[in-house]
Order: structure tokens, then sequence, then C-alpha cells
């Protein structure tokens, strides 16, 4: 693979009017390819999720995860360019995540992302998965420009960022111990919801009231910076005691109060933030800004204090490859090179 040539033909494909990029994402448990053009128009987003292969585990089994994104990811390939009525001939670039997540998955698409680079003769661009999350936005809203303030929040990641330019950005605060969406997942687990935790939790949320008052210490009240532990910790030890007093365990209010307590912790250091960066824009992304409870508030507070929301759909809150395609388009155009064959998966990357 002829890095310099390569890399001449990503500054030809920078001209093109019309720039497609085949990108694929195999972080955790979606296999997803996407055909994504001049970083905004999604011509075709393929995900096969092993959401009901992991339920019975709880979460998420690295090894299981692997086996079947290599049994997955040729058939969701062809589907996409299917989809988007294309053939390889017509794609500039070839994106792939790869980083952060789960080593072993990670290594599926990055070995299938430098093969088919490597017949094709396309240039290869390595993505952060992370960075691929803020991207989701673009696809979803087309008028949405940096500079602006990003809540990312995920079963990996949980951050305020100052995003200063499509590829530049200042992390802010981020969390000191567990994830969010970890977070959720723990709580869920011990009350004995299925995976994933987040969205069972959401729902039981809305049958039930925010009236107990978990016991714990908030250490990091004075800063941006987050920590879930103690209150996991503390939901864990009132539902266990529940349990060894032959008590009944009330889950929706038990999901309401600890959802409740995450949302205001996730607004209010986020409002804090976007008030001494002086920002008039909110960008919310990650799997966990499919939470119901938290797109209501911050609906809320962008209507009392005058800034600008903005959330992906649905589909593009959690894994995708659209996501990495948008962001792939956007490095391209920034600078970014191509990778060579050489190029490998790294379980954790940093924001």
């Amino acid at each position: 693979m002829d890095i310099d040539l390569m890399d001449k033909k990503l500054e030809e494909i920078k001209n093109k009017s019309s720039v497609k990029i085949l990108a694929i994402e195999s972080s955790c448990d979606e296999t997803s390819v996407a055909i994504v053009e001049n970083g905004r128009k999604v011509l075709s987003c393929v995900i096969d999720t092993q959401i009901e292969i992991h339920k019975r585990f709880g979460g998420v089994v690295p090894e299981v995860a692997s086996r079947n994104h290599i049994l997955a990811i040729d058939n969701v390939c062809n589907e996409a360019l299917k989809q988007a009525s294309l053939t390889f001939d017509d794609i500039d670039a070839i994106a792939v995540t790869y980083g952060a997540g789960l080593l072993g998955a990670l290594l599926v698409g990055v070995n299938y992302a430098k093969g088919l680079a490597y017949a094709l003769k396309k240039p290869l661009l390595a993505i952060n998965h992370i960075k691929g999350h803020i991207a989701s936005n673009y696809i979803s809203h087309n008028d949405l420009t940096p500079p602006f303030t990003c809540l990312l929040i995920s079963g990996g990641h949980t951050a305020i960022l100052d995003v200063q330019s499509y590829t530049n950005f200042t992390k802010i605060g981020s969390t000191v111990d567990d994830a969010v969406g970890e977070a959720f997942d723990k709580v869920a687990r011990v009350m004995g919801l299925c995976y994933p935790g987040g969205v069972s939790i959401d729902n039981y949320a809305k049958k039930g009231e925010p009236n107990i008052n978990f016991a714990h210490k908030n250490i990091l009240a004075g800063s941006y910076n987050f920590s879930f532990s103690g209150i996991k910790t503390a939901v864990i030890n009132y539902v266990h005691n529940k349990k060894q007093k032959g008590e009944d365990i009330n889950i929706p209010d038990i999901s309401a109060s600890f959802q409740s307590f995450v949302v205001n912790e996730l607004a209010s250091k986020t409002l804090k933030a976007m008030k001494a960066l002086n920002s008039k824009k909110l960008v919310v992304a990650g799997g966990v800004s499919a939470n119901s409870f938290l797109k209501k508030e911050l609906t809320k507070k962008s209507e009392e204090l005058g800034f600008k929301l903005f959330m992906p759909e649905l589909k593009y809150c959690t894994d995708n490859a659209a996501m990495i395609g948008s962001m792939a388009y956007y490095e391209l155009l920034g600078g970014m090179k191509s990778a060579d064959l050489s190029l490998t998966a790294k379980s954790t990357l940093p924001l």
C-alpha cells in the first residue's frame, strides 16, 4: 500500500463536490457499515445489533461480540452498498473506528477496512469513536456548526467538551470512575432488569416517583468532573438491604430516583460549564442521549435559559457507522493522512 499515493488521493478528494466515504464501526456489540456523502448525507447505514445475544449474559461478552462481528461484517457491508445503489468503484475512501472500544471487536472492523483499502487502492481513515459520537449530530442537524459545548454520555465515556472546530476540542470535565451508561447498566443489573440497563431504567422511571434519597457522598460537587460510583453503590446497598429484610423493592421509584440524580448532575454541571464558556449551543452525544428524561430536562432548560439544544435522532444515538463516516469527512478536510497497513485497534484513546 503506497502511502504517498494514498495521501495524494486524499488531497484530490478534498476538491471534489461529492465525497463518498464507506465507514465501518465495530467497537462494541453493533456491526455497522454506512456510506456518507460530504459528512452530512447518509446514503445508507446498516446496523447488525447483538443486543438480544448479550441479554442472557447481562452485558456484552467481548469474545462473543468479536465472533459475531466476524460473521456479520461482510454481509453488512454488501447490504450498505446495495441500499445506497453504489459499488466499491463509487467510494472515495474507507473509514474505520480504530478506538476506543473492545479490542477484539475493534480488530474485526480494522482488519476488514485494511483489506478493503488495500484491495481497492483507496485511502484509509482511522477514526476516533468518541469524535464519531459528536458527529452524529452533524447528520441529524444540517445547520449545526462549531463552536459549541458538548455533553458526551455513553457506556464508556462521560465528559463535557468545548468543541472549537470539527476536529479540535478541549475537555472541560469528565468522569473519574464509572461512565454514566456503565452506572445505568450496573444499577439495572442489581434490580434484575435486562440489558441494556439505560433503556430499562428509563422505562421503569416513567411509572415511578423520585422519592428516595440514596445516602452517599458527592465528592465532586464543586467541579466539572463526574463521579457515579457513589450513587451506584448507594443504590446497590439499598436494594441489597431491602432484599435481606425480605422487603419488596419498588423498581419504578428506585429507577426514577436514581435517574433523577444522574440527570441533575449531568445537566447542572454542563450548564455551569456553558455559562463559564459563554456558550449558546449545547450538543448531546452518545448512547445515553436517548434517555427521555434527560431530553425533557435539557429541553426545558434550553427554553428557560435561551440556548440552542442539539440531540441526535434516536437511530444515531447508539453506535453506528454513519457517525464515523461523518467524522471521517471532517478529518479529511482537516488534513488527516491515510493510515497504512500497520494500523491496529486501541482499546483506549484520549478525549
